[in-house]
């Protein structure tokens, strides 16, 4: 690959650096939206309770401190500032995830309901959508890169049991689906292809240009880079293609779909795995102490904006107080209850007890991947190779986790009439109605 198409790629601005292409801003224009509520900061789950789930879901009181609504052109404006290179020069830190809050919320929102909510339930506690009508996980590329080059895996830990949940009980009806597979009419053309979607959240790559300018490498050193670069790029085309090209009409096919997209981004961290343990090794002390600069600079913007705006301070910090700990058990009970309509669905499908059982097997194995994939980021690795090797962990996590809520999917589906699992799938647009 010519290196000057890799590295105008792969440019990554001051400070928190999320590359922004031109056609990646004019489908920001599209995505953004008119009318949108955003919820941002950073957020966690406690070790072994669901803060993310229960946070997700229902909503807690410190949520609700941190939360920031922007409505129309302010909130336009506050997602392209938040980028904008010469806020960082003046010394004034920006948010990272605003941008791809306002990416996701219109895309997300707009073949629901009409686009006529201003969020879903579904939503991350960053404002952000780990579903996008078909769409699962985009930005897939780009989280593995903040985690594994910048040291930040915020976006990465926010994947978990909410997004299995909403796999099983899609808030999106049929038709809402189809519209981000084959937009029709005018209200088509407001609702963003599933292509669209996965082509415009992957932005950036490998940071060439500013890792090239912070190590000064040889000439060896800088042939290892752009083959690192190729690779990274390699490496984003295989998440690509494991975009959906069909609508997954059932649960089992939304699981299905987690599963090939996980998989895909397992694929493609060992793809990077070679290249960069070899472009890393090549490096002297004094030049890995200088690519570890770029995690320092991150987690030393992120500590800005948190001392700037307190209530963005990440809940996780929160776990060693019992009380709040308690407070987070109840709700996680009312989450159970409000959120697993078990006795709703056995009434409306006519479970028989062997059906019941399997229920709850159903749900007790979705509601332990709350404790599996805590939403609380581990402490970023000393080395890239060392945060790819995590990254690629919580990646497997969450593959085993999607694989065990399959097999009790399969195992409550099997006697079912198809009568019932018209009306298991009807359940998810009818709660969110």
């Amino acid at each position: 690959m010519d290196r000057s198409v890799v590295m105008s790629r792969s440019r990554l601005g001051p400070k928190l650096g999320l590359a922004l292409t031109g056609a990646t801003l004019a489908i920001l224009a599209l995505l953004l939206p008119s009318r949108a509520e955003a919820q941002f900061g950073f957020r966690g789950g406690p070790l072994g309770v669901a803060r993310f789930a229960v946070g997700h879901m229902i909503g807690m009181s410190r949520l609700r401190h941190a939360r920031m609504a922007v409505r129309g052109s302010r909130y336009r404006s506050a997602a392209l500032r938040s980028q904008d290179p010469r806020g960082a020069e003046r010394g004034q830190p920006a948010n990272p995830y605003v941008l791809r809050a306002a990416m996701t919320a219109q895309a997300a929102l707009s073949g629901w309901r009409g686009g006529r909510r201003p969020q879903g339930w579904w939503r991350h506690p960053d404002g952000s959508y780990g579903w996008v009508g078909p769409v699962f996980w985009p930005f897939a590329h780009d989280d593995l890169t903040t985690a594994i080059i910048l040291g930040d895996a915020t976006s990465l830990s926010l994947y978990g049991y909410g997004d299995i949940y909403a796999a099983i009980f899609a808030p999106y009806a049929a038709t809402e689906l189809a519209a981000y597979t084959t937009p029709q009419g005018r209200r088509g053309r407001r609702v963003p292809t599933a292509e669209t979607v996965c082509d415009a959240s992957d932005t950036g790559g490998l940071p060439v240009d500013r890792i090239a300018a912070i190590v000064q490498p040889n000439e060896l050193q800088r042939t290892a880079l752009d083959e690192l670069a190729t690779a990274w790029a390699s490496a984003r085309d295989t998440i690509r293609a494991a975009c959906p090209t069909q609508v997954p009409a059932t649960a089992m096919e939304r699981l299905g779909l987690m599963r090939e997209r996980i998989e895909a981004m397992i694929k493609a961290t060992d793809a990077v795995a070679p290249s960069l343990a070899k472009f890393v090794d090549l490096l002297d002390d004094d030049q890995k102490a200088k690519l570890d600069s770029l995690a320092k600079d991150r987690r030393a913007a992120l500590a800005a904006i948190q001392q700037k705006n307190p209530q963005t301070a990440s809940a996780c910090q929160a776990d060693s107080d019992p009380r709040y700990d308690e407070k987070l058990q109840r709700q996680y009970e009312q989450l159970v209850q409000q959120q697993w309509p078990a006795a709703e669905i056995a009434s409306i499908l006519k479970l028989d007890d062997t059906g019941r059982a399997r229920l709850d097997v159903l749900q007790d194995t979705t509601l332990r991947t709350m404790e599996t994939l805590s939403a609380c980021p581990s402490q970023a690795g000393p080395t890239p190779q060392a945060r790819l090797t995590a990254a690629k962990a919580r990646l497997e996590t969450m593959l085993q986790a999607v694989n065990g809520v399959s097999d009790a999917l399969d195992d409550f589906e099997a006697d079912l009439s198809d009568e019932q699992k018209a009306g298991f799938e009807a359940m998810g647009p009818k709660r969110g109605a």
